[in-house]
């Protein structure tokens, strides 16, 4: 059993939901990356994802999109972002990587799952490969014990449900909207009923993602889903602090206003 999978049986116990939250790897820098991991680590982050800087990222939104340029702009590869989450090895919760395909298929899907396992990422989402075609990524993953993530939407077919059911390992991303990533004022009214159909039809964790911005907004997502990934909110506080000396303080904060929201919401 994966680290991933351990913290969310470990999380049901108590009854609470975990807490992921989203940075771009290399934005402002890698150092700074650095320090926000064990910042989020210490404020009460259960898991950390990780994205990838890439220069068509179909799935996120413009804030996303910005934090993704200013990596590139840095020149962060993936070599450095791999010596970085090497360097933390054991030291934090869980690290997911967030990418698109184009990275893993250039690196090489079986030297990428190897990079990742020794140099301490334990799950991998990637929004564009779609589990009908994971198969060769899937299998080199689990020949180096790292979790694929797939992700469902409001709009999954029974079959794509099924499909990645079958593939996912850690837990399954829903996508609480149809569109790209982004903080939102107000979440789906048919966001529930969406995550407890795919409930139905599997046993793994469902985390939710999309769109939730407000401690409030996690704790209401926290009564149906056994995570809950905030990203472009905590993005925006990087990109108004660049170059600040409280960046990592300020992004550490907001991380310890979501802990305490779901700690405070015991799952029914």
């Amino acid at each position: 059993m994966s680290r991933i999978e351990t913290g969310f049986k470990e999380l049901k116990k108590k009854r609470q939901a975990a807490l992921i939250p989203f940075i771009v790897a290399g934005d402002p820098d890698v150092e700074t990356t650095a320090a926000l991991i064990v910042k989020m680590a210490g404020s009460g982050a259960d898991m950390i994802e990780l994205g990838i800087p890439f220069s068509d990222p179909l799935a996120d939104g413009p804030t996303i999109q910005a934090a993704s340029h200013r990596a590139l702009q840095k020149g962060v590869s993936l070599k450095e972002i791999f010596q970085m989450t090497g360097r933390l090895k054991g030291s934090t919760p869980p690290l997911i990587l967030m990418t698109y395909f184009n990275p893993i298929f250039r690196y090489g899907l079986k030297a990428f799952a190897v990079e990742c396992k020794e140099n301490g990422v334990e799950g991998v989402i990637v929004p564009d490969l779609p589990p009908e075609e994971a198969e060769p990524w899937v299998k080199e993953a689990r020949a180096s014990e790292l979790d694929t993530i797939f992700l469902l939407s409001p709009t999954s077919s029974p079959k794509r449900t099924k499909m990645a059911d079958r593939l996912s390992r850690g837990f399954i991303y829903f996508v609480s909207v149809t569109g790209v990533t982004g903080a939102r004022e107000k979440l789906p009214e048919e966001l529930e009923m969406g995550v407890r159909k795919i409930k139905e039809q599997t046993k793994k964790p469902i985390a939710v993602g999309f769109g939730i911005s407000t401690p409030e907004q996690a704790k209401e997502v926290s009564r149906f889903a056994d995570g809950v990934i905030v990203g472009s909110a905590i993005v925006k506080i990087i990109e108004e602090h660049v170059g600040s000396a409280d960046l990592v303080s300020r992004a550490g904060e907001f991380v310890a206003s979501l802990s305490g929201a779901l700690k405070s919401m015991p799952l029914h």
